[in-house]
């Protein structure tokens, strides 16, 4: 009878991974969706384009490296879900998408892109060992400072 024992993936070369599969994309991570919610979110323009990842499915044992990612960095931050992150090394930014312990409408999802360097809840920045995470604005603070200004508000 043979046995094979796996070897634990290497933190390091999953965070390369991922880094090398995400690099300028959008990850938007959550707990499952409110009903309508993703259908609304992929009538966006670009709304299709970011990677969906629900934290109930993460393979705990042989994680992929996103669900590394998000296991081992992302869910430590302690944010309400669903959170937005856009990988741009050295820096990945974090906010969370709620608003009154609801998911706020998709469509304010581009509003929050556009302001997602000056307003965000953390930032992850890579380091050699994994990524450093840094507080940012205040987790009751989520409102869409573009939208307001485009609105005049």
């Amino acid at each position: 009878m043979r046995f094979f024992l796996r070897r634990r993936p290497n933190p390091q070369r999953l965070r390369q991974q991922f880094l090398e599969r995400f690099t300028g994309r959008t990850l938007i991570v959550h707990e499952g969706f409110p009903p309508d919610w993703l259908e609304e979110l992929l009538k966006q323009p670009g709304g299709g384009g970011h990677f969906r990842l629900d934290t109930r499915h993460i393979d705990a044992r042989h994680p992929s490296p996103v669900e590394a990612f998000v296991r081992d960095y992302l869910l430590p931050l302690g944010l309400p879900m669903p959170l937005l992150v856009q990988v741009s090394p050295p820096h990945l930014r974090v906010r969370h998408l709620t608003r009154g312990r609801q998911a706020v409408h998709p469509s304010e999802i581009q509003w929050f892109l556009d302001e997602l360097d000056a307003r965000h809840h953390a930032t992850l920045s890579v380091t050699h060992a994994g990524f450093e995470a840094v507080p940012g604005m205040p987790i009751s603070d989520n409102e869409a400072k573009a939208m307001l200004d485009h609105l005049g508000l």
